[in-house]
């Protein structure tokens, strides 16, 4: 008799035995590269699913992380125009962009990933952590961790089309289907246009206003290929590409006027999965290639004033983990290579940078206490060997109510053009953090809450010193911080609450570091009236300062606070079709994230879905 081999099987990781789990208890793999239940993740966690994508109607994934606990987000205007993203009062550089477990290669050699370029159709959930998590990941990963999933959770066909404000369009389509018991096939495409707007409010950003739209256009494709060759052995192959054009105001360049972007990326892996029992392993293999050109479209991508930033990046993952006892120990290798082509971005020569790391993570739980901890030691070409490690516990003193206390360690690596470029210097140290936590966390009266303080000294930032013309290592940061969170139900209405006080300071002159919002209040409302459902969205975002580059010298100036609403509504007009229709910024408000860029102001968007 022939055993029929299941890829549902196959592809499951089983969370640890010895967790009673709650059958609504959601599993992550991001914390600590083994699949536990949510629950049991002492650092501060968050879990984006497709269907609040889709709930909030969300058009980029900067939209999705602003509503986030702890992020606050910058954005050189509206869709497609440069963002950062800063977790806790870190760095934009400080937060490690995960796609399916691999570092997203698009940072090259800035050092700091631009969410804005990353297509919202491919996500299909979004596992945030909060915290230092190098003695995980390695590099990078100092304010936290953010993990873009592709993988779709169910079989299926769905069709979508949307239209907006300022020109918006968005169509796409994708499909799922098991063949026979052993292969899923899943392939995808979407396209997006907007026209803009006028990003410029007026000039002081230092570049060069120009009174025209700044639109934008994302063509992206995607498949992948699941087979299960036995109830322990799978693998699979998947590969992803997008094509971004995006118009801004033009910055300075002798004989041109250099103002749009043209982004291409591609990414392929391939991995092979084992699954017995207690024990799980894993090797990935991945390639991707990001070229991203910066031009006058009046001279060319190839014009002498044109610049390209042309990445290629290698990795290649062994990931194993085993049940122990009440927990799960995990082990792994990871190795990347980074490379840049010969004039990339100012980098006049070409050259690559190898990593190679090693880490040892462990859970574990004996009776009222967890124990989590995580160590690593990474090798890196240009700099060395740094290790990095972190350690948190938990005590459940009162049935329902926890206290978590832990410590962690993390670092930033020099980026390529720090290192190698014009005014490049190869002797930099990374920049290296410690940061303390202490929380609480309960269920009371119905309400899921957490209330954390922390503090992280980040050292050896790297700055440019205008006198030597070149980086160098002097920067010393300061963050405190207290993040509360609430989520409870009220009959039919869920609600969703977060809290955010962030004090982040140069440590040297004890003056705010710029963008980062003093306070930050995020309310999320949703429920269903008759057949209606509906999402409501408070954010406030409070007093900021930035840097004035239209003056000389530069100065501060103080951006003041605004209180944002989006409502969206969503209805089903049969079981295959549902219609989708969304204000966001619904008083119109007038604000900006970054000084001398607008912001849209109210928008409207329509969509419907088919699936079937």
């Amino acid at each position: 008799m022939i055993k029929k081999v299941s890829l549902l099987t196959a592809l499951s990781v089983t969370a640890f035995s010895g967790w009673a789990q709650d059958s609504a208890d959601s599993l992550v793999v991001t914390a600590n590269r083994f699949e536990q239940p949510e629950k049991t993740v002492l650092a501060p966690t968050s879990v984006v699913t497709r269907e609040d994508i889709e709930r909030w109607q969300s058009t980029t994934v900067v939209d999705v992380m602003r509503r986030l606990p702890g992020v606050d987000t910058a954005q050189n205007g509206g869709m497609g125009q440069y963002s950062s993203l800063f977790i806790r009062g870190t760095n934009s550089s400080h937060v490690l962009i995960l796609v399916d477990g691999i570092r997203l290669n698009q940072a090259g050699v800035t050092g700091a990933s631009d969410l804005s370029q990353f297509p919202i159709a491919l996500v299909q959930r979004i596992e945030y952590i909060r915290g230092p998590r190098s003695a995980v990941y390695g590099s990078d990963a100092i304010g936290g961790v953010v993990n873009i999933i592709t993988t779709r959770a169910k079989d299926g066909t769905t069709l979508n089309a949307g239209v907006g404000s300022h020109g918006y369009q968005n169509y796409g389509g994708s499909t799922q289907q098991t063949l026979g018991e052993t292969t899923r096939v899943t392939l995808a495409g979407d396209y997006t246009y907007t026209k803009g707007f006028d990003v410029v409010a007026d000039g002081n950003n230092g570049g060069v206003p120009q009174t025209d739209r700044d639109g934008y256009m994302n063509k992206t494709i995607y498949g992948a290929l699941e087979h299960a060759f036995s109830d322990q052995w799978s693998g699979f192959v998947r590969g992803y590409g997008y094509s971004n054009r995006t118009a801004y105001d033009a910055y300075y360049s002798p004989n041109a006027l250099v103002d749009t972007r043209q982004l291409y990326s591609q990414t392929w892996d391939a991995g092979l999965r084992f699954n017995e029992d207690i024990f799980h392993s894993q090797l990935l293999s991945s390639y991707s290639h990001s070229k991203d050109f910066n031009y006058d479209p009046h001279l060319g991508r190839y014009d002498a004033t044109a610049t390209l930033d042309e990445i290629k990046q290698y990795n290649v993952q062994w990931t194993n983990s085993v049940d122990v006892g009440h927990g799960n120990i995990g082990a792994g290798i990871d190795w990347q290579k980074q490379s840049t082509e010969p004039n990339t971005n100012y980098v006049p020569n070409a050259y690559d940078i190898r990593n190679t790391g090693v880490y040892l993570t462990a859970l574990q739980k004996f009776g009222d206490i967890t124990l989590e901890g995580a160590a690593r030691s990474d090798d890196n070409s240009q700099f060395g060997r740094h290790g990095t490690w972190q350690s948190s516990a938990g005590w459940e003193f009162i049935d329902g109510y926890r206290f978590i206390a832990s410590y962690g360690t993390a670092y930033k690596a020099p980026n390529l053009g720090q290192l190698y470029g014009l005014y490049g210097n190869d002797h930099l140290d990374p920049e290296e953090s410690k940061q303390w936590e202490g929380a609480f966390e309960g269920l009371t009266a119905g309400v899921n809450w957490r209330v954390s303080a922390y503090r992280n000294d980040v050292d050896n930032l790297i700055d440019f010193n205008n006198n030597l013309q070149e980086y160098y290592n002097v920067g010393k940061a300061r963050i405190k911080g207290v993040e509360a969170t609430a989520s409870f139900d009220t009959g039919p209405v869920m609600h969703t609450v977060s809290y955010d006080y962030v004090d982040a300071r140069n440590a040297a002159t004890n003056q705010l570091l710029d963008r980062r919002a003093k306070q930050q209040v995020k309310y999320q409302l949703d429920t269903q009236i008759y057949d209606f459902d509906w999402s409501l969205t408070y954010h406030y975002l409070g007093t900021r300062y930035d840097t004035d580059f239209g003056t000389w010298p530069s100065q501060k100036v103080k951006m003041g606070g605004v209180s944002l609403w989006d409502v969206a509504v969503s209805y089903p007009v049969t079981s295959h079709l549902t219609v989708r229709g969304k204000i966001a910024n619904l008083f119109d408000k007038d604000y900006e994230t970054v000084y001398g860029y607008q912001t849209a102001g109210r928008e409207y968007t329509l969509s419907g879905s088919y699936t079937f």
